[in-house]
């Protein structure tokens, strides 16, 4: 089944830089279009950025936009999010997903000084 680790998450001064990382596993990876979510405390879940099988194509949340970078290498089945230029307001549980399949553990992002 699908198994996803998110790790990288931790606490950062506002304008510092995060680098999540998540690895996949139980299915083609290669084969699949790839998100990161992010859930802020008594918010809904969002969706941050996506990037196509191949990597070729991404696109991002307007909050977010100019700032993050999604990316991934398909060789080692994992998934990447870039976080440049953070704000309090990024603070959350960021996931990673596929189009299908379970939820992961997530990992903490807090942007505070």
């Amino acid at each position: 089944q699908v198994q996803l680790a998110e790790s990288g998450g931790g606490l950062v001064q506002p304008g510092g830089s995060l680098r999540l990382s998540c690895a996949a596993s139980g299915f083609s990876f290669s084969a699949y279009a790839m998100n990161w979510y992010r859930q802020a405390p008594g918010k809904e879940r969002e969706l941050v950025a996506r990037i196509s099988n191949s990597g070729g194509t991404s696109r991002y949340a307007d909050s977010v936009k100019g700032r993050f970078t999604i990316s991934r290498d398909n060789a080692k089945n994992t998934l990447y999010l870039q976080m440049n230029s953070l704000k309090p307001e990024d603070t959350a549980v960021y996931y990673c997903k596929p189009d299908f399949g379970s939820w992961g553990q997530g990992t903490q992002v807090t942007v505070s000084s």
